[in-house]
This record gives C-alpha cells, sequence and structure tokens, in this order.
C-alpha cells in the first residue's frame, strides 16, 4: 500500500508539472511553427514568456510573413512589441505593400506605425485613393474681380505617400490649401461668368501650386463638384459707399446751416446793439438842442428851420412810400 500511494503521489506531482511547462512553453505553438515550416527553438518561446511577450503573437505573425515570402525574425518582430508597435499590423502591412509593387521595409514600416500612423490604412490608402471634401462641410466663398461672389465645393483625390508619411502634414492641411486656391483662383478671374463657363480654371489654377507639397499625401486630382453664384458684393460696397457719401455731405450742409443761423443770429444782435445806440443818441438830442439854446448857439429861428425840414422829410417820406423812398 505505500508503494502504491507514492506512485499515485509521485504520478499527481508529474501531472501537475507537467501542466505547468505546457502552460508555460507552448508546445502546440511550437509544433504548428514547426510544420509551417518556421524554426522557432522552445527556449526562445520561453524567453518570450519571460519577456512578457506574447508567443501566440510573435510565432502567428512570423508564420504569416515567412508564408508571404517576408524575411522576419523573432527578434524583430519581439523588438517592435517591446517599442510599443503592433506587430500584426505591420506584418499585414508589408505583405500589403509587396502585394502592390509599394517600396516598404520593416524598419520604415516599423517606424511609421510606432509614429502613430496607421501603416495599414496608408498602404491602402496608396493602392486605392480617396476622395476628400473641400471643405468638408458647405461650400467656399470668393469674389471675382468683377464684384460678383461665387460658392465652390471640390472633390479631391489624394493617396497616401509612404516616403512622407512620418512627419508630413495631415488630411486637414489638404483641405486648407485647396480652399485657399480656390479662392486665389476666383479672385484672379476677370468675371464670374469665366469660372461658370470652365470650371477646370479653377482646378488647373489649383494644382499649379503644388499643394501636396510637405504632406503626407500626393494630390492625383482636384474637381470642381459644384459652383453657385453668390452676392454682387461689388454693388453693395459701391452702394454702401454712396450711402455714406450720402451722409457725409448731409453732415456738411448741416454744419454750413449752423453756420449760416449763427450768422444770422450775430447779425440780429448787431442790428438790436446799433438801434440801442441810435435810440440812446436820440434821447440825447433834446438835452443837446436845451445846452446849445442856453450857451446861445442855436437860435429860435434855427430851431423852426429845422423842424420845418424834418416835416417836409416826413411829408415825402409819406407820399413816396417806404418803398420806393429805399
Amino acid at each position: 500500500m505505500p508503494t502504491a500511494a507514492l506512485i499515485i503521489i509521485i504520478g499527481i506531482v508529474a501531472l501537475i508539472g507537467f501542466s505547468i511547462f505546457i502552460s508555460f512553453v507552448p508546445i502546440p505553438l511550437w509544433i504548428n511553427a514547426l510544420f509551417a515550416g518556421v524554426k522557432v527553438s522552445l527556449g526562445s518561446l520561453v524567453g518570450m514568456r519571460l519577456r512578457k511577450v506574447p508567443p501566440f503573437v510573435i510565432v502567428n505573425a512570423l508564420i504569416t510573413a515567412t508564408k508571404a515570402g517576408i524575411p522576419l525574425t523573432t527578434n524583430d518582430l519581439e523588438t517592435h512589441y517591446l517599442s510599443g508597435g503592433n506587430v500584426l499590423r505591420v506584418v499585414t502591412a508589408l505583405i500589403a505593400a509587396d502585394k502592390a509593387g509599394i517600396e516598404l521595409n520593416f524598419t520604415m514600416a516599423c517606424g511609421i506605425d510606432l509614429a502613430g500612423r496607421n501603416i495599414l490604412e496608408a498602404i491602402q490608402t496608396s493602392v486605392n485613393p480617396r476622395v476628400i471634401d473641400a471643405p468638408t462641410t458647405g461650400k467656399i466663398g470668393a469674389v471675382a474681380k468683377d464684384g460678383i461672389q461665387l460658392w465652390a465645393k471640390a472633390r479631391v483625390t489624394v493617396r497616401t505617400n509612404i516616403k512622407t508619411l512620418v512627419g508630413g502634414a495631415t488630411e486637414e492641411t489638404i483641405i486648407a490649401r485647396v480652399g485657399e486656391g480656390i479662392v486665389s483662383a476666383i479672385g484672379s478671374s476677370e468675371t464670374y461668368k469665366v469660372v461658370l463657363e470652365n470650371p477646370d480654371f479653377i482646378s488647373k489654377k489649383v494644382l499649379e501650386k503644388g499643394l501636396d507639397s510637405g504632406t503626407a499625401f500626393e494630390i492625383l486630382s482636384i474637381d470642381i463638384a459644384d459652383v453657385d453664384v453668390g452676392k454682387n458684393v461689388g454693388a453693395e460696397l459701391q452702394a454702401d459707399q454712396a450711402s455714406s457719401d450720402l451722409k457725409v455731405a448731409q453732415a456738411k450742409a448741416e454744419t454750413r446751416r449752423a453756420m449760416a443761423v449763427a450768422q444770422e443770429q450775430e447779425m440780429k444782435a448787431r442790428v438790436v446793439e446799433m438801434r440801442s445806440k441810435v435810440v440812446e443818441a436820440e434821447a440825447q438830442v433834446p438835452m443837446a438842442m436845451a445846452d446849445a439854446f442856453r450857451k446861445g448857439n442855436l437860435g429860435v429861428m434855427d430851431y423852426y428851420k429845422m423842424k420845418n425840414i424834418q416835416a417836409d422829410t416826413t411829408m415825402r417820406e409819406n407820399i413816396t412810400g417806404p418803398g420806393e423812398n429805399s
């Protein structure tokens, strides 16, 4: 009995140890790699466990790359994984680039992936160009030289430029540059009719500017999707200018009127002042005559002559009337 119990205990311990070994060393994965023609040692798999690298991710990616004819090693894939990269996405992108005839090596693919760009999406966009609306919503407004406003919308066909993907500007820059080019092209048109008759005029003008320089894309074509006529901005500006000139003229006229009223008031004040002085002077005449009588400078006959002259003058004024006399 003791011997049988010992055998059972040893068997249980061996089973537990084998289970731990199997869980730590993925034998099925090693067998799968062996039959797939990928040489991966058990020691390499154990090392991945110790480095906290998932062996299934590395081995499956290596099998996929090997079957596609992409020469990679477990060390390459582990390094990229430990750097924080997406191993499966990089391998898939390398296979897609190889099938499409796009020049892309593992180092460049890893750099693009670690830079935060989706390398697989970039390859797909490079193979299948994408259409971008400029602007993304609404339309771009610009004014031709004749003052007519036009609203335009463009469709930009782009494909990814793998060589400038890292550090290259994004779609937002492409959209902004195309919008600026549309405004410049419409603004340089002599009349709005030129743009309406030949919408490709805008496309040619915009493409000549090399808007994809320094971006992660290559512009293949720019097509004007829609052009609408807006307001007559030139006429509105002229109307506003005329209204402004009218207000200025009215203000100047009001100023002149105020000055004329002020001058009239001043003249009236002077007339009142002069009349006051005349009345004051006339009030002093009797006093002067009395003084002349006292001093003997004026006789009675002289006084009567003066009164006769005054009476004659008053009579003539009454006969002729004030209008004729004046």
